[in-house]
């Protein structure tokens, strides 16, 4: 390899892009910031709802074991988890407001599962991000 070959691909790798923001053309826009801009839509506040209930390991541990178990008694549940029985009827409580699991009480010892048509439309909004 020749030095100018050589210079020609050192120029050549130093103008790779190492960000999105190096991507060629990225200074020149030719939309308006306001045309660029994605509007909010209204599915949008339901995706953050339900983001939010599974903003804790706890919580995805809590779905993972009920998709795996099935129907699930407090109890069983509570004794998979590593927190305290307390802190798990939080946790499920709030995936419960967010209507990922569901609850009933069965011979009066509260039983849960997940909501799987909840779960779909999660998977619905994630997708369509």
């Amino acid at each position: 390899m020749t030095q100018a070959s050589k210079r020609k691909s050192r120029k050549a790798a130093a103008a790779l892009p190492d960000g999105c923001c190096d991507l060629p053309g990225a200074d020149k826009l030719v939309l308006a910031p306001a045309e660029l801009a994605e509007p909010l839509r209204p599915e949008d506040a339901e995706l953050a709802m339900l983001a939010k209930a599974l903003a804790h390991p706890v919580r995805i541990l809590i779905l993972r074991n009920l998709l795996r178990i099935g129907t699930c008694y407090f109890g069983r549940l509570a004794d998979l988890l590593p927190v305290a029985a307390s802190t798990a009827s939080q946790h499920l409580s709030i995936l419960k407001e967010a209507g990922l699991v569901r609850g009933e009480i069965d011979d009066q010892r509260p039983c849960y599962c997940v909501d799987l048509a909840q779960l779909r439309r999660l998977q619905h909004l994630l997708g369509d991000l």
